[in-house]
């Protein structure tokens, strides 16, 4: 059984179809759900610091209204929701930070929210996942 469950969230369809599957699960197991969303700030790294500050700002302000947006209906039959949105890599926030912090023992993901050649360049979110989490993960894919 599972007690703390992580679902990454990135406002993509395989995220949304993620989503799905982990109220699923989190009812079935009577689970803590964590939505995580983290703001990518490697992008920001080339950017000037009052760009960079006002970018942060619209990131944190899309971020809230990504986790506002989520059936609030689905969700109320699980107990114990907690919304986590941060700042940082999604690929070490996620695995090291976060699943220890909840102490997570299950990551559930979708398989991608990045275009083909996005994932080409810095593979995707859900592979580090897989490759780093210390718990089982779960990668649920939008057909």
């Amino acid at each position: 059984m599972y007690k703390n469950i992580i679902i990454a969230m990135d406002g993509s369809e395989n995220a949304k179809k993620a989503l799905d599957r982990a109220v699923v699960v989190a009812k079935m197991n009577k689970s803590k759900l964590y939505i995580v969303n983290i703001i990518d700030t490697r992008t920001w790294a080339n950017i000037e610091a009052h760009n960079a500050e006002t970018l942060q700002q619209e990131a944190e302000v899309f971020s809230q209204s990504l986790m506002d947006s989520y059936n609030e209906a689905e969700l109320a039959d699980i107990e114990d929701v907690n919304i986590i949105v941060e700042a940082g890599s999604p690929r070490t926030m996620i695995t090291h930070e976060i699943s220890r912090r909840v102490n997570a023992d299950l990551i559930i993901c979708g398989a991608s929210g990045l275009s083909k050649t996005a994932r080409f360049l810095l593979g995707s979110v859900s592979e580090n996942i897989v490759r780093t989490a210390e718990c089982d993960v779960l990668v649920v894919r939008h057909q």
